[in-house]
């Protein structure tokens, strides 16, 4: 067991001497310890105390709903799973007592104004290419496929209708088979180095010099550009509430969890007050 091993441990044990209860009902470490597993972290610790945190609101919740009385009503989905009684419990609570108020015409109009990129379509090119494929840790033969690379770009830009033939002749990627076509790219379809290069052409324009990737030199020819779109308001509304609504109802469930909070008397974790809520 290695010495970063052992501290991590000693701090989560130390965090469990702290009992984790909420108005006096003390949740089992075993059973944070098994929480923790769905609250993925850079740390062991931050995990524990994000399951610890979690399984009290849980309790808090499921507290508040026996108080009011609710009895548990657990549906099923179409694949036959059911909820267990707790949850069918914390979901009734949060049915009567949480209010979401839906978006309306103005605010969603007001998002898709303030969001226009969002409801726009990608731009699509259609691109062919030429790949010399070398890598930097093989230095001799790295700089021949770079000298291979800038000779084929110098015999297309004299001869550039023969690219599909030089690409079938000389490309390392599959694509050659097809004259180096690769089909419609959106931004984020290849590296950054060669979507750089690709999205400052022209449609029929080859790249000025061999471009250098991971994978290793490309002669790129754009074929053609079809810019975006932007998609209209009242194609995106529907969406556009939905979204709201989702935030909303998120933020409504979060201050509501506080108020229970503030009247609780809670130990061994901190619970969020409604000063600290930041919904996007």
């Amino acid at each position: 067991m290695t010495s970063t091993t052992c501290s991590v441990r000693s701090v989560i044990a130390g965090a469990a001497r702290v009992p984790v209860t909420v108005n006096g009902v003390t949740i089992a470490h075993d059973a944070i310890s098994r929480e923790a597993q769905n609250h993925p972290a850079p740390k062991p610790i931050d995990a524990w105390r994000a399951a610890a945190r979690a399984l009290a609101v849980r309790e808090l919740l499921l507290q508040e709903a026996r108080r009011c009385g609710l009895r548990a009503d657990p549906l099923a989905d179409a694949e036959g799973r059911r909820e267990t009684e707790e949850e069918a419990l914390i979901r009734g609570l949060i049915d009567a007592q949480v209010t979401t108020p839906a978006a309306d015409e103005d605010a969603c109009r007001r998002y898709y104004e303030h969001n226009r990129a969002r409801f726009r379509s990608a731009d699509i090119y259609e691109a062919s290419h030429i790949l010399i494929a070398a890598r930097r840790d093989d230095t001799a033969s790295f700089t021949a496929a770079r000298d291979r690379a800038v000779a084929i770009h110098a015999h297309l830009e004299s001869e550039p209708h023969r690219f599909a033939e030089m690409a079938k002749a000389h490309s390392d990627c599959p694509s050659g088979a097809s004259g180096g076509n690769l089909g419609q790219l959106t931004a984020g379809d290849t590296t950054p180095e060669f979507e750089q290069a690709l999205f400052a052409l022209k449609a029929g324009d080859m790249s000025g010099a061999p471009v250098e990737t991971c994978y290793g030199f490309h002669v790129i020819r754009l074929d053609r550009h079809v810019p975006g779109r932007q998609l209209p308001f009242e194609i995106a509304r529907e969406r556009i509430a939905a979204y709201l609504a989702e935030r909303s109802q998120r933020l409504a469930i979060a201050q509501f969890v506080a108020r229970l909070a503030a009247r609780a008397q809670v130990g061994g974790v901190d619970l969020p007050t409604t000063a600290d809520l930041r919904v996007s």
